[in-house]
């Protein structure tokens, strides 16, 4: 019985490509140029602000990145892209990550939304939204999960009929990363009613301008006190048709491609990194053996992760999807992201005193915010679905 198991575990292990990857030369190049940016533009960015990671936004430094071809790096120049491989963005993202710059304001439409237009939008969509994107001065946000169903995006209720005017859509998306600040919403939306032999079909997905009538938002704070995340309700909006992205019904297949790029990034297991900074600084004022094995098990553990989603990255330039391996990416580093702050208060060996230096206020930050770090992108139970699935166990 136990060879079978193991067997049937091989086999499904075999299915997992996480090819080892190597940056080339010009990204090491493009990587002091980013670090000498950020030297400049930061140089008065406190600890506290850099431990709020990819949910600290700045227009105005979007905007900068935009000036140096940092946004839509991998996007045909025609669409004001840079025409850069998937490794010298990964680079850029690692330093931006790593810093803690406050990049929230184009990181979706730089990561997914973007990618999307290009892959299934229309040429008059990517004429008129993408050039912006890549100048910093277009933000989207992504209308996937509802209130009652999750991550079950397979179960969501918000309704698009056709009408002579376009679509009407009626119906409500929750945990909508940073909608309050966002020009469009990319929406999945049902166009037509569920097939009780494929619960996928049916589902559109719309380009929403945030300013047209019809649409509330309203802020949910986190423990932390961020409003990174949104409730959006429709009420009789009616989106255009010339919106609607890609094939009518095809919405599900566009989405699992979209997730592949919102699982696998430095973003799934960097956002907690300033914490972990300032734990070494912490540390070192009191040398023990003990603190070093800890630091160097975070240390092994974030060299793993970041190898895996480079390895991610390496798929995508190969032009291959990376959906299954992005599962896991995400899985294990959201893991990781939220275990710091436990390991941190192992090693200091006392509570975080409020008020006091950085490590104690970036410590205040990351233990509250890592969280919600589990529902960005999919749960955890979802993610976990995926990956059995994708194995051939379930």
């Amino acid at each position: 019985m136990y060879k079978v198991i193991s067997s049937i575990k091989i086999r499904a292990m075999l299915k997992i490509n996480l090819p080892p990857g190597s940056l080339p030369p010009n990204a090491e190049k493009l990587r002091s140029e980013v670090r000498d940016f950020l030297a400049k533009h930061l140089s008065d960015y406190s600890s506290a602000a850099r431990a709020k990671s990819w949910a600290g936004s700045d227009p105005a430094f979007s905007e900068l990145l935009g000036q140096q071809g940092w946004i839509g790096m991998t996007w045909p120049s025609k669409y004001g892209g840079a025409e850069r491989s998937a490794l010298e963005r990964y680079v850029v993202l690692e330093e931006m990550l790593a810093a803690g710059a406050p990049v929230a304001a184009h990181w979706i439409a730089d990561r997914q939304s973007g990618p999307l237009l290009l892959n299934f939008g229309t040429e008059k969509q990517r004429q008129k939204i993408l050039p912006a994107i890549c100048r910093g001065h277009s933000y989207f946000c992504i209308g996937m999960s509802e209130p009652n169903s999750g991550s079950d995006l397979a179960s969501i209720r918000t309704k698009g009929v056709k009408t002579k005017n376009g679509w009407q859509i009626n119906g409500s998306k929750l945990w909508t990363s940073k909608a309050h600040i966002a020009h469009y919403m990319i929406a999945l939306v049902r166009t037509a009613p569920p097939n009780p032999k494929n619960r996928h079909a049916g589902l559109s997905q719309f380009i929403i301008d945030m300013k047209r009538p019809g649409i509330t938002i309203r802020p949910i704070r986190n423990i932390a006190g961020d409003d990174m995340f949104n409730e959006v309700f429709f009420e009789d909006l009616v989106v255009p048709n010339d919106m609607l992205v890609g094939r009518e019904g095809e919405g599900w297949s566009q989405v699992t491609a979209e997730l592949a790029l919102e699982r696998s990034g430095p973003e799934r297991y960097l956002s907690s990194y300033q914490l972990l900074y300032e734990l070494v600084s912490e540390l070192s004022i009191n040398p023990k053996e003990r603190n070093a094995i800890g630091v160097g098990r975070l240390v092994a553990h974030l060299a793993t992760l970041r190898q895996m989603s480079m390895a991610v990255a390496v798929i995508l330039e190969d032009g291959r999807s990376p959906e299954l391996e992005a599962a896991f990416v995400k899985e294990a580093g959201v893991a990781f992201e939220q275990g710091i702050p436990s390991v941190a208060h192992d090693l200091v060996g006392r509570s975080i005193l409020l008020g006091a230096g950085n490590f104690d206020q970036v410590m205040a930050y990351v233990t509250q915010a890592a969280r919600s770090f589990s529902l960005r992108g999919g749960t955890r139970e979802i993610v976990r679905g995926i990956i059995a699935r994708g194995l051939g166990l379930r």
